[in-house]
Parts: structure tokens; sequence; C-alpha cells
């Protein structure tokens, strides 16, 4: 059952980066979608913290489709953006919130670790934890439409994809090494669209 599990989410996984690829508000759906099998074939791995990204992926997922369709409309009720954009659009990830993120990286790899080496069986504690803190991290730069999103994800992806090798997920880590090429390509598309401004 696992395995079948792990190759309906590796093929969901698929789907979604094709549509994050595009910058498809439909990513979200597959977003959905992916997580809710995936939290059953980590917990099944022993991988607890990305089962327990996967739980917060679901929130995110809504987070990010409410964003995505309406994050224009509540900027331009701000006053932060005034002309009349229908979508959010790609952007650069302000400076200021580098640090921020940095900070919150640091104490949630920090915090997780901690809690897999105490709390768990986990046999890869940090390796878990760092792509569990960066995905968060990623997560919320996707949500916000940031291009430099791809940067975490391509970290992410290219640990993770050793990971799941070593766990013996095969299907998901031929899915994250897809992942890590996929994301550099992604980041040249986001790149070359916010200078053009139009969304596939």
């Amino acid at each position: 059952m696992e395995q079948t599990l792990e190759i309906i989410g590796t093929i969901v996984g698929l789907v979604y980066l094709w549509l994050e690829y595009r910058a498809s508000i439909y990513l979200w759906i597959a977003g959905i979608i992916m997580p809710a099998i995936y939290i059953f074939v980590y917990y099944d791995a022993g991988l607890y913290a990305d089962f327990g990204i996967n739980i917060y992926y679901l929130g995110a997922a809504v987070y990010g489709w409410m964003m995505w369709k309406y994050g224009s409309f509540v900027r331009r009720k701000l006053h932060l953006r005034t002309e009349e954009e229908q979508e959010l659009p790609i952007t650069r990830m302000p400076l200021r919130y580098y640090l921020p993120l940095g900070i919150v990286f640091a104490v949630t790899f920090i915090g997780i670790a901690w809690i897999l080496i105490e709390f768990t069986n986990s046999n890869v504690p940090w390796l878990d934890s760092f792509t569990t803190a960066l995905s968060i991290v990623g997560m919320w730069m996707l949500a916000r439409k940031y291009v430099e999103q791809w940067w975490a994800w391509i970290a992410v992806d290219v640990v993770s994809a050793g990971l799941y090798v070593y766990k013996e997920l095969n299907f998901t880590a031929g899915l994250y090494a897809l992942y890590t090429i996929i994301a550099i390509f992604g980041y040249f598309k986001w790149k070359k669209m916010m200078k053009t401004g139009i969304s596939d």
C-alpha cells in the first residue's frame, strides 16, 4: 500500500511542479492532494518532520490559493499597490524579509531537530528537520509569489532526494531529483515572467 501511495503522490507531485513552473494558481489544488497522500507515506517511513510538514502544507495550500487569488485585492485595499491587478504578480522578495526568515529557519530547524532527537526514533533528525524548516520558509515565499522561493526549493529538493534514497523511497527520491532540475528552470522562467509581467 505504501508504494502505491508513493506512486500516486509522485504523479500528483509532477502535476504540482508543472503548474508551479507555469505560475498557475491551480498548483494549490495539487498542493492539497499531494500532502494528504504523503502524510501516510512519510509516517510509515519514520520521516516524522516530513510527516508534520505535510500537515502544514495542507493549510499553506489554502493560504497560497487565497494570496494568489485575492492578494492583489488586499494590497489595493491597504494602498500597497495602486494599479488594478487581478492576480498577485511575481516579484522579488523585499530585503527586509531576509533576516526574519533566516531567524525563522534557524529556530525551526533547531527546534524540530531537538523534538526528533528527544521524542522519536528518527535516524535522520538533522536532515529531516533541515528540509522541513526550509520548506516552511519556501512555502511562505511561494504563497507571496517571490521569485527567490525557487532557491529554497532547490536546496530542499537536493537534500530530500538523498534522504529519500537513504530511506528507500525510490519513486519519491526520483521525484525530488526531477524537482531539483525543474526548480532551476523554474527560477529562470519566473524571472522572465516577472520582467514581462505575464503569467502562463
